[in-house]
């Protein structure tokens, strides 16, 4: 048995979800460069300040984005069988989602999130303000593979991901989470997905490094998780938040920057960190309207339609699954 393994037997990890939180953890803060994975981010707290964040005057990909929902409301709900099951992917605050189920005849909601707390608690309050509506909530990665209610198993499958979450992934993950999206939701589904575009590089900047300082109590959140869930021993006045644009890579890139030498343990495990060593958090991939419909093509779906804003700062697409 080796390291990782042995402190993990030895701390009786209550269960499988919080098992493969520690694994992942300590695997990728222990290669060089280091890294976690952004959905480790969602705990109730980090759920809140991404809330918080989508409210920021920098952060224009929420606003931009309902916008087109708003506008273009008619159009997608043309698109959408009535009586359909709507699977939202990564669901998090109900703002997006009610403007699909205002318009569109909706037999069934299925919100899947990593954050069990965060999702129960939306569930209750769209069930309280939509008593005709059926929700499933299904705790799960949503970027693996996850059985759908038996519930909805005749009816047709539209599939929810917006905000941009695909640009999280990188290419090839993004294309993983496609076609595993085609086959959870099945033969002739729609897909409705959000995804942002290429724009100035200070509009992005400003968008991850806002004034308040939101986006860094958000990124430092994933050490306090690890603090609370994995009992490590982060010290988080050693570490600040940084967020750049890689121009060649089309995207932002969120670390956490380690302020002096200094080492943190973790189930058993030593991590040392040098001045200056980055834990690199999150990507945000930014996309041309082309870059997109291809990766969507090679994923096996057919790209629909799309729209934009009238500053082409974002994109709606509707994508039917390939054979």
């Amino acid at each position: 048995m080796n390291g990782h393994a042995s402190a993990l037997a030895e701390a009786h990890l209550p269960d499988e979800q919080t098992s493969a939180f520690a694994r992942e953890a300590i695997g990728d803060l222990s290669q060089r460069p280091k890294r976690l994975s952004p959905k480790y981010f969602y705990d109730a707290t980090g759920s809140e300040l991404f809330e918080a964040i989508t409210r920021l005057p920098e952060y224009y990909p929420t606003r931009t984005e309902l916008s087109i929902l708003r506008d273009r409301g008619s159009d997608i709900a043309a698109l959408v069988p009535k009586g359909a099951a709507l699977i939202e992917f990564g669901a998090g605050a109900t703002t997006k989602v009610r403007l699909l189920l205002e318009r569109c005849t909706i037999g069934a909601y299925v919100p899947v999130d990593i954050s069990g707390d965060f999702l129960k608690d939306q569930a209750d309050t769209l069930r309280k303000d939509l008593p005709g509506l059926a929700v499933y909530p299904v705790a799960a990665d949503f970027t693996a593979p996850f059985a759908l209610p038996a519930e909805i198993a005749t009816m047709p499958k539209v599939g929810f991901f917006p905000g941009s979450t695909l640009g999280n992934f990188e290419p090839h993950e993004a294309c993983r989470f496609l076609r595993s999206a085609r086959d959870i939701l099945g033969k002739d589904a729609l897909m409705v997905i959000g995804v942002d575009l290429e724009k100035d590089e200070r509009v992005l900047y400003d968008a991850y490094n806002d004034a308040a300082g939101v986006t860094a109590r958000f990124n430092l959140n994933v050490l306090v998780r690890i603090n609370r869930e994995l009992g490590g021993n982060f010290d988080l006045s050693a570490f600040t938040h940084r967020a750049i644009y890689n121009r060649e890579r089309h995207r932002i890139e969120m670390h956490l920057i380690s302020k002096k030498s200094q080492s943190v343990r973790l189930l058993g495990t030593s991590l040392a960190f040098r001045a200056g060593e980055s834990i690199h958090t999150e990507s945000s991939y930014k996309y041309s309207l082309d870059r997109f419909t291809a990766l969507a093509r090679g994923s096996g779906w057919t790209p629909r339609e799309s729209w934009t804003d009238k500053a082409g700062m974002f994109s709606v697409h509707a994508l039917v699954a390939s054979d």
